[in-house]
């Protein structure tokens, strides 16, 4: 008798978007059998995970006509509202004696007689390939029905999927929009920040009920992922707002990173640094894919009644708009938010900015005052002195004026201008407005000594390649003197030199040092001046006299552990500060602890002060002039959040002349620079400089 049957997929409830239904099969009625038997009626059962509501569609069922009505062979169960059995009470499935979980839709556990009549003869020789092949299949059957079995633990513990549900729903809600509120300033983290409506959610709600499931997944997860990126881009922005005061730069500051890497190997070793560059990149790809799970999820939840979802979007949309509107504000806030847009608007105008002042500074570069002047004009009043530029690191205004570091530092000017007057010298000091803050020293020393305002890797790297004239180099070429550089901090290859005009340079192992280092710093400020004595300033065969420029480092961040002061004639090899660096503060504990950083730091001044002046006092001469400076404030966990980017700037020397030179320049006698003493550009030290001592512009255009 003909058998006809008419099937259609069966499709399941529609439930949260990351649940995986359990398989839907159906099965195929055998052939009529004689009169005397019943006919089988086998049914396949699909389950909707507990806590769950199936969708608002009815499921399609499948019917067999056997030259008579339809007969049902699927049935649609759902777990969440019925009563599970009792215990021992034996399921629908089990009755036929054999497991009721089919291979797949439209497939029964075994084959029926007309597919076994249909087969062809098999030769005795195949059976062996054949019987192996039914294990392959059985196998097969046995992974899918262990791969249902888990997919269909919701409908066996309903409690916990519900809670496992509702906690990745507001997990999901949270990274969201605290993604969206997120601020890029570390003091404005706050939880009235994220008491907002974000705009951008209400958007992107509106834009999603509109698409259909794969169109609106795909623009969940790259949204999400885009959400995760701008996350990453707020904590580097507070991170650099804290350490360098300014924001993270899109297009030039990715080499920094490296910069940050080294630091922490140098400063907790290379194990601890290496951890947290594993750490980073572990947390952006979690950041991201956490983000985007969020998205495709909360999107789901979203379609799942259109109507109340559309509802409370217009809703949010018009709460919005009014707020808005109204100006309505809570914490001083605004209550209607759109910080994302503002933010991706910022950052593009900031890429476009870094790409016009690339050209712009190129210009710049290549004019110069004194580009054209002749060897001979230049620093003609200096000439027959020793002249030394010095860097202290991290010396800042705040460790002259911040009541918590300021008593212990202005204690150790007062006493050590005093010391230096009793040898001979003045001292008159000043105050210039760094281009740097935190860190980026380099960005210091080149705006000094370049006379252009060196505030990004991109102008850094313009200026080092141009022929803009350095101070240093102005000494260099005037052939007056000889150039040399003593570089602590510098561990590898320095092309910078070429730029810089000098002869030779010291890195920080061609010293003889033999002594433990201090956190990042290589070796005592101490030690590095004995060098600079030993090697090149106290050489009796020279017969020019010497410009340096030297680079001090031991109040370097973390500023743990700090040398003290030892007796000069017992410096040696630097062997014994090892008994000092193994008593000194951990960094690690200084790190962490804001006003132990801040104590720290105000010691750190005073010992590179002191160590300077000393060794003016012990080595200098009538001949010796001395300009140190700050390159920049410490980060803002020291100086503070709104602290100005000021350092102090000295020139000491015993022949009254070359104070004489300066006297226009109205700075503080001694070497504390008085509050109301005039502040500079750090760019226009170079050319007051060169003026002051007699050398003549003479510009040059490139």
């Amino acid at each position: 008798m003909p058998v006809t049957t008419h099937s259609s997929p069966l499709p399941s409830p529609q439930g949260p978007e990351d649940d995986t239904p359990t398989p839907t099969t159906t099965t195929r009625p055998e052939p009529e059998p004689p009169a005397a038997e019943s006919p089988a009626r086998e049914s396949a059962t699909t389950e909707t995970p507990a806590g769950e509501s199936p969708a608002a569609e009815s499921p399609t069922v499948e019917s067999a006509t056997v030259d008579g009505p339809a007969v049902e062979s699927a049935t649609v169960e759902n777990p969440a509202a019925e009563t599970p059995p009792a215990e021992g009470r034996p399921s629908e499935s089990s009755e036929s004696g054999k497991s009721a979980e089919p291979d797949k839709a439209g497939e029964t556990a075994e084959p029926s007689d007309r597919e076994e009549s249909s087969k062809p003869d098999v030769p005795e020789e195949s059976a062996e390939p054949g019987a192996s092949a039914g294990a392959g299949r059985g196998e097969l059957r046995g992974l899918r029905a262990r791969v249902a079995y888990w997919r269909g633990w919701r409908g066996r513990y309903p409690r916990a999927a519900r809670v496992l549900w509702w906690t990745a729903t507001v997990l999901s809600l949270v990274l969201v929009f605290g993604a969206l509120s997120l601020p890029n300033r570390v003091f404005s983290l706050h939880v009235s920040r994220f008491a907002r409506l974000p705009g951008e959610a209400i958007i992107g709600a509106a834009v999603l009920l509109a698409l259909p499931r794969r169109p609106r997944v795909a623009l969940a997860a790259v949204a999400g992922a885009a959400l995760g990126a701008l996350t990453i881009l707020n904590v580097l922005d507070m991170q650099f707002v804290e350490y360098l005061g300014r924001d993270f730069d899109l297009v030039l500051d990715w080499t920094l990173l490296d910069d940050a890497r080294s630091y922490v190997a140098d400063s907790m070793g290379g194990t601890v640094a290496m951890a947290a560059s594993i750490g980073l990149v572990l947390l952006v790809v979690l950041i991201m894919a956490g983000m985007a799970l969020a998205t495709v999820r909360l999107s789901g939840i979203l379609v799942r009644d259109t109507r109340r979802a559309t509802r409370g979007t217009l809703i949010a949309g018009t709460v919005w708009i009014t707020c808005s509107v109204l100006g309505v504000q809570y914490a001083q806030l605004p209550v209607a938010s759109d910080q994302v847009v503002r933010t991706l608007a910022f950052e593009a105008g900031r890429v476009r900015e870094t790409l016009r002042d690339e050209a712009a500074f190129g210009k710049v570069a290549r004019s110069d005052t004194f580009g054209a002047t002749p060897p001979a004009q230049l620093v003609p009043d200096l000439r027959g002195k020793d002249v030394i530029f010095t860097f202290i690191e991290s010396y800042g205004r705040s460790a002259i004026e911040d009541d918590g570091m300021a008593p212990g530092v202005d204690e150790t000017l007062e006493t050590r201008t005093a010391a230096l007057a009793k040898a001979g010298f003045s001292a008159k000091s000043g105050w210039l407005t760094s281009a740097t803050y935190g860190g980026s020293s380099w960005l210091g020393h080149s705006t000094t000594m370049s006379g252009l305002w060196v505030d990004t890797q991109q102008r850094y790297r313009t200026v080092m390649a141009s022929d803009h004239l350095s101070l240093t180099k102005a000494f260099q070429k005037s052939g007056a003197w000889d150039t040399v550089g003593v570089m602590p901090g510098v561990q590898k290859g320095w092309p910078e030199q070429k730029y810089y005009g000098l002869d030779k340079v010291y890195n920080a192992f061609q010293m003889g040092y033999q002594g433990p280092k201090f956190s990042w710093s290589t070796m005592p400020d101490q030690y590095a001046l004995e060098a600079f004595q030993r090697l090149e300033h106290g050489r009796t065969d020279r017969d020019k006299p010497l410009m340096s420029e030297i680079i001090l480092t031991s109040s370097h961040q973390p500023w743990a552990p700090i040398p003290k002061m030892v007796d000069w004639d017992e410096l040696g090899d630097g062997s014994v500060f090892e008994g000092i660096e193994e008593a000194g503060e951990k960094a690690s504990d200084v790190i962490s602890d804001s006003a132990k950083s801040k104590e720290e730091y105000g010691k750190s001044i005073q010992y590179s002060v002191t160590a300077l002046t000393e060794w003016l006092e012990r080595y200098g001469t009538d001949d010796t002039v001395l300009v140190f400076l700050g390159d920049h404030q410490p980060i803002s966990r020291v100086s503070g959040n709104n602290a100005s980017r000021d350092v102090p700037v000295s020139i000491v020397a015993k022949d009254p002349k070359v104070l004489d030179k300066i006297a226009g320049w109205n700075w503080t006698d001694g070497l504390k620079p008085a509050h109301d003493a005039p502040v500079w550009k750090m760019s226009s030290f170079r050319d007051r400089f060169l003026k002051a001592y007699g050398s003549t512009p003479h510009p040059s255009t490139g």
